[in-house]
């Protein structure tokens, strides 16, 4: 299972939100830049970056510091945040983005994310954010009506082969992921899992490596120092299972 840092920018900064709202953000960082360079020196194969104000706004704001963060580190990048147009998408991927993260689109706009899915194939992955079970778009703010768990269904039958799934609940709480959830979530047939959302411990991340997740986005557990990105790399490579 891999473990990837989150990187959420807002305004410029690195903060983390506390589930999902933008009125309750810390600030760990004026310098996203330093944050990816520290991940990535600490032995990270992936990091995870969020453009909260592109998530909002419906488009990215945040492409200089995007920008920055793929220059500065040698390990792949994958971007969310405001990816709702055909020219924005190809616009981000040409900075050296390797993934895309699409969210709003899956539920609102379907024929831009096939045409997407045809031209990009495995470099899209769809983010499912679930409030209460139901998915929530544009930047948290909206609930759609259809359930998380039918929305990834429809992803797979359209053939994207990733999805990272969010229990917003759970977000930036440092609680615990949702297991039952997740544990539904992964089929062999279906497309692979990477878990977010309320990971506070090595322990979590390890019982999330039995699930058959395919990884895991850390963020508040890294930045408060509850989880030592080193020591969670060298424990789930070591296999411990608790």
């Amino acid at each position: 299972m891999e473990l990837i840092p989150a990187i959420d920018i807002k305004d410029g900064q690195c903060v983390r939100l506390y589930q999902g709202d933008f009125q309750q953000a810390t600030v760990y960082s004026d310098d996203p830049v330093a944050v990816a360079q520290r991940w990535a020196a600490q032995g990270a194969t992936r990091l995870h970056v969020v453009d909260l104000d592109g998530a909002k706004s419906g488009r990215p704001v945040n492409t200089d510091a995007v920008l920055a963060i793929v220059r500065s580190v040698r390990i792949p990048v994958q971007l969310g945040g405001g990816l709702r147009r055909e020219e924005d998408i190809a616009a981000v991927l040409a900075l050296g983005v390797e993934r895309i993260i699409l969210g709003t689109i899956a539920v609102e706009n379907r024929a831009l994310l096939e045409r997407t899915l045809a031209r990009y194939g495995d470099r899209v992955i769809v983010g499912v954010d679930a409030r209460d079970g139901m998915a929530a778009t544009a930047g948290w703010t909206e609930t759609a009506n259809i359930s998380a768990a039918a929305l990834i269904e429809k992803m797979g039958e359209l053939g994207v082969t990733r999805i990272i799934y969010t229990d917003i609940a759970r977000d930036g709480t440092l609680t615990e992921p949702n297991y039952s959830a997740l544990q539904m979530l992964v089929h062999s047939t279906g497309p692979a899992i990477i878990a977010s959302g309320g990971i506070a411990q090595v322990e979590h991340l390890q019982h999330l490596a039995t699930l058959g997740v395919e990884g895991a986005i850390v963020g508040k557990a890294l930045y408060s120092g509850a989880i030592e990105l080193p020591q969670a790399l060298a424990a789930l490579g070591e296999g411990r299972i608790v």
